[in-house]
């Protein structure tokens, strides 16, 4: 059975003494509990000024670690980029791809992420890929149509056999406080699970996220193919953060 995903996304906050801070807290209170690692994983993805401050914490743990953004190319003439492949050298394991606010706010496109899939791969990192639909795409009833269409492009290029972590970020339900009913996540989690088993994607898990917080994340994770979140605002502070980890 695989494990349970935790992964904190804490966006443009904390400076790198107060990611420091945050993971010396983190240890120090989870160390404690002998088997808190068993059946999770737990990443943590700071920006890009603190990842390095986050790395010489926690590589070597079992916390996981990676950046929100890298560009498609590994190195080069490209100011203002993150590489893949220096992340890869401070030991991070994972990268996030095409989360709603790059697509929206930054216009990143589908073809973009595509690469940036495909360059993960071949560094071996695990991408952590974002997809979900607008509040309009959703009143429309497309919902599931924007999920498939931006699987088939963000993903052509991908190795099928390696494993894919698919973050399912309904958009409207992003910072806002609304989080979708346990009926619409359990809809598009067990549709998403179709999709992928049926295009032969051999190892692969779903995580949702959207305003996850304590009081919701039990009854969100017995959702069946709810494999963990990705979480924001809760994220930010170790001892919510926590609670969503052992629930």
């Amino acid at each position: 059975m695989s494990k349970k995903i935790f992964a904190a996304n804490w966006k443009l906050n904390k400076t790198p003494e107060e990611a420091r801070e945050f993971v010396i807290k983190f240890k120090n209170d989870v160390f404690k509990t002998p088997d808190f690692f068993k059946g999770k994983e737990v990443i943590l993805f700071p920006s890009a000024f603190s990842l390095e401050a986050v790395s010489s914490l926690c590589a070597g743990t079992a916390i996981g670690f990676g950046p929100q953004n890298i560009h498609s190319e590994k190195s080069g003439a490209f100011t203002g980029e993150n590489s893949a492949e220096v992340a890869q050298s401070m030991k991070a394991q994972y990268a996030l791809v095409g989360h709603s606010e790059r697509r929206e706010i930054f216009k990143e496109q589908d073809e973009l992420l595509d690469k940036k899939n495909a360059l993960l791969q071949v560094l071996g990192l695990n991408p952590v890929f974002c997809i979900g639909e607008s509040l309009a795409q959703r009143e429309a009833g497309k919902t599931l149509e924007i999920c498939f269409a931006q699987m088939d492009k963000g993903l052509k290029s991908f190795d099928k056999s390696q494993r894919l972590i698919l973050a399912y970020e309904p958009v409207w339900a992003i910072g806002t406080g609304k989080v979708a009913t346990p009926e619409q996540v359990a809809e598009v989690h067990r549709e998403l699970h179709q999709y992928l088993t049926k295009n032969a994607f051999k190892n692969f898990q779903i995580l949702y996220g959207g305003s996850v917080k304590p009081e919701n994340s039990k009854e969100l994770l017995a959702i069946p193919h709810v494999d963990g979140f990705l979480i924001g605002g809760a994220a930010l502070q170790v001892e919510s953060f926590i609670k969503i980890c052992t629930i």
